[in-house]
């Protein structure tokens, strides 16, 4: 086994096809094909499962990317340190629910590094992604929140990836709108008042859960339902159909503009308000690097500065 087949396989889980990986090796396809033959007939595992749809990781597939990223990641530390005149990046990624804050706190860290010595990746990307993606190092950070409904689902899926989950706080879930919304000037929302207008959700993936939604009551029977993949697209159909989401209710000004509103959302016995644990997650007992921390920080000063549940309800608080 080489450095050279473990970037491979790397190369190839981040794309997901190994034409475009091939392309990006800048080697040929039978070639690449061989050599993860090669690899998987010495390991004596079966690495990626193979389709007219391109290559999904196997169950030993992603156990073993865990421990190539980990291999061929300390090798580029030492290129970083040692090599001369070389171009390599030290690397930064984070993967996390459809968060704004998250992507503010990502912002902050950034503006802190000289950005052509680093290459910084946010993901704004499904809930079994963001684990998935700290899992197998592709982000040394996720962002998701927990609660009473998902706590015992996720807290399993996360010991099973080997990960934990780290609290940076509680709130309240709200109701997010458009300001020229119907509903737009109440105090509080309670659920009777939402049914005529479109819920929406983040698509979760054809083999998803309901506990790994973004949006509290999501087992819920919503009469008018529309699923969208990105926050853009989100706030558009807001707009649009006055549609409306179950949220955190942090809402950064800065990037989603003044446009709209987190409003309490107001439970009842069949539909209940519910705390939301908001945190992140890192492989179990790893130690974050400069970014990693600065981020935790950047994150942890934004939302405490920013989630207060003492201000009038309606406006845009955050």
């Amino acid at each position: 086994m080489t450095l050279t087949q473990m970037n491979y396989i790397i190369t190839i889980s981040e794309t997901g096809s190994l034409n475009k990986a091939a392309e990006a090796l800048y080697i040929s396809q039978p070639s690449l094909t061989n050599a993860v033959k090669e690899l998987e007939k010495e390991l004596g595992i079966t690495i990626f499962n193979r389709s007219g749809r391109g290559v999904t990781l196997t169950n030993d597939g992603t156990e073993f990317l865990m421990y190539a990223r980990q291999i061929y990641g300390q090798y580029e530390s030492v290129l970083e340190k040692y090599s001369e005149g070389g171009s390599y990046k030290k690397k930064f990624g984070v993967s996390t629910q459809h968060y704004s804050f998250a992507v503010k706190a990502f912002v902050d860290m950034a503006q802190e590094f000289d950005m052509s010595e680093y290459e910084f990746a946010i993901r704004e990307t499904k809930t079994a992604d963001v684990i998935s993606d700290v899992s197998t190092m592709k982000s040394e950070v996720g962002v998701l929140y927990l609660s009473d409904f998902n706590r015992k689902a996720l807290l399993k899926l996360l010991h099973s990836a080997n990960l934990e989950f780290h609290h940076l706080i509680d709130c309240q879930a709200y109701v997010y709108l458009w300001k020229n919304h119907p509903l737009a000037k109440e105090k509080s929302i309670s659920y009777d008042q939402l049914e005529k207008y479109p819920c929406l959700s983040f698509e979760q993936g054809d083999k998803s859960s309901f506990y790994l939604a973004e949006e509290i009551l999501s087992t819920n029977e919503y009469s008018r339902t529309v699923k969208a993949s990105d926050r853009a697209t989100m706030l558009n159909l807001m707009v649009g159909l006055n549609g409306y989401t179950l949220c955190s209710g942090i809402i950064c000004e800065e990037l989603n503009g003044s446009d709209y509103l987190a409003i309490p959302f107001e439970g009842d016995e069949q539909n209940q308000n519910s705390d939301m644990e908001i945190g992140y997650i890192t492989r179990k007992n790893s130690i974050l690097s400069k970014m990693g921390n600065m981020y935790v920080s950047s994150l942890r000063k934004y939302l405490e500065q920013n989630v207060s549940f003492e201000d009038e309800p309606g406006e845009n608080l955050f």
